[in-house]
């Protein structure tokens, strides 16, 4: 099990990368995270949901993503509660102190799962959640060492020396343990180093001296390594050299934006500028606005306007700039949003921003699947795949045109003047010819295509070259219990 000292230490890439590594020495191999909590979720091909890093990491191992690498998935749809999804199926939406007591439960689910797994896969590589030595969540854990003492899993602790601190980071961390949890813990990991390490000799020595355990590695900083946010927006992309003709996209970071992953391709674009615009920050122009997902579509559509977006299209679509919606961005961009049954906040009823002929009613029962089909836009008829993960119900207006015709049939609408558009689906911009078409939609005349599929397995590549430069991989085998041949 890899646990962290902090979020965002490096957890969900250092699992990536060991299931990389393992696949290469031969070793049937599954990622597993007991409890997540994350907006950027991925559609197993059951048809259930799962955090997106948990996709990836199945990518990493060679599979396709199922509901057991993530038994227990918290959506926050508030600062307080969170949609509860066990086993791929949304159960209920809970407040905190709700949750804690439904924990019994949600064990029950992790631990089935995990044994399905032990039982298909010679090694399971399991990922924490935040850190272990949070206090306050320690009772009913099934996340961190609730999980590991449970199992009798052995952890690697990961602490991002990048932040500074990293030495306060992992002896604090181990301090604030049990005497069996800091006996589980078998080594650390420094992720994020750049620098002479002879310079960081001395620390490690201390370290080691000072807590009996060993640093299974230092690993240098990737820059440029692009995989998929688990839940933060990393804005790294944007310092990518970019194009003279490049074309300036606009996403607001809305306070419930989900599967901002979506954007992803288009980050990596080198002819694409994309910013993400959070509170209080000033729009610049933009050739095109994308309207992303949410959690709580009502409540975030009351935001946008707050913060100036209704005028901002409005005078963007004068001038000529496109608007595209997706999932929750699609529901905003209709004339009204109704959610009778209280499924993402308070029931009622807002008015969207009219800019599409369509209205959307929220439903119990979520939609979650797998598709494809061809985009209908600009006359060209590309192929495009990617995932729905949405409970409204939207009605289009019989004469506006679908944006997309998938194998369920047509999805989406654009305007009349073509300048707005909008769909459920997400993953867009992943089929290479879809997102060639769409960037000349926004117009720019001679696009590139780039396979984002490609270049995300290309990074999970790199991270494994330097899992196995840098890291003590005989002592992760061991372990895993693992010989040198890989057998068990």
């Amino acid at each position: 099990m890899v646990q962290g000292t902090t979020s965002d230490a490096g957890k969900s890439t250092l699992v990536a990368g060991l299931c990389r590594v393992l696949k290469r020495l031969g070793v049937e191999v599954a990622p597993f995270k007991p409890q997540n909590m994350a907006l950027n979720s991925a559609v197993t091909a059951e048809g259930g949901e799962i955090g997106r890093a948990q996709a990836v990491q199945a990518q990493a191992c060679g599979l396709s993503p199922h509901i057991d690498m993530n038994p227990v998935l918290l959506k926050p749809c508030s600062d307080t509660g969170a949609q509860v999804i066990i086993h791929g199926r949304a159960v209920d939406n809970m407040e905190a102190g709700r949750y804690h007591d439904y924990k019994a439960v949600a064990w029950q689910a992790v631990a089935e799962s995990h044994d399905r797994l032990r039982q298909r896969y010679r090694a399971v590589v399991v990922e924490g959640a935040g850190s272990p030595a949070e206090i306050n969540l320690r009772d009913r854990d099934i996340a961190n060492m609730g999980f590991a003492e449970r199992v009798d899993c052995p952890v690697i602790l990961i602490a991002d020396i990048d932040k500074g601190g990293v030495f306060a980071h992992l002896v604090g961390t181990l301090e604030l343990l049990s005497p069996t949890e800091q006996a589980r813990i078998k080594g650390f990991v420094i992720n994020r180093f750049r620098g002479d390490i002879g310079l960081l000799q001395p620390g490690i020595d201390w370290l080691e001296q000072r807590t009996g355990k060993p640093v299974l590695g230092v690993l240098p900083y990737l820059h440029g390594l692009h995989l998929e946010a688990e839940d933060a927006i990393d804005t790294a992309a944007g310092e990518l050299e970019k194009s003279d003709d490049a074309l300036n996209i606009l996403v607001p970071v809305l306070p419930h934006i989900s599967n901002h992953t979506d954007f992803d391709p288009l980050r990596l674009h080198p002819q694409v500028r994309l910013t993400f615009v959070g509170p209080d920050q000033e729009k610049p122009p933009a050739d095109l606005v994308i309207l992303p997902g949410s959690k709580a579509v009502r409540s975030d559509l009351a935001w946008l306007r707050e913060q100036g977006w209704a005028s901002y299209l409005m005078r963007h679509l004068r001038y000529g700039g496109r608007v595209l919606g997706i999932c929750g961005g699609y529901q905003m961009l209709g004339e009204q949003v109704d959610d009778p049954l209280g499924i993402e906040g308070p029931a009622g009823c807002s008015a969207g921003l009219g800019l599409l002929p369509v209205q959307t009613e929220l439903k119990a029962d979520k939609t979650l699947r797998n598709t494809r089909g061809r985009l209908m836009l600009n006359g060209d008829h590309e192929p495009v795949r990617g995932y729905e993960i949405h409970c409204g119900v939207t009605q289009v207006a019989a004469e506006a045109a679908p944006l997309l015709v998938l194998d369920q049939g047509a999805d989406g609408a654009i305007s009349d003047d073509e300048r707005v558009a909008g769909c459920y689906l997400h993953g867009l911009f992943e089929q290479p010819e879809a997102c060639e078409a769409f960037l000349r939609w926004a117009g720019l005349a001679r696009a590139r295509r780039i396979d984002y599929l490609a270049l995300r397995e290309a990074g999970i590549d790199r991270v494994a070259d330097t899992l196995e430069q840098y890291l003590d991989i005989a002592a992760v085998k061991s372990l895993l219990a693992l010989d040198q041949e890989g057998s068990r």
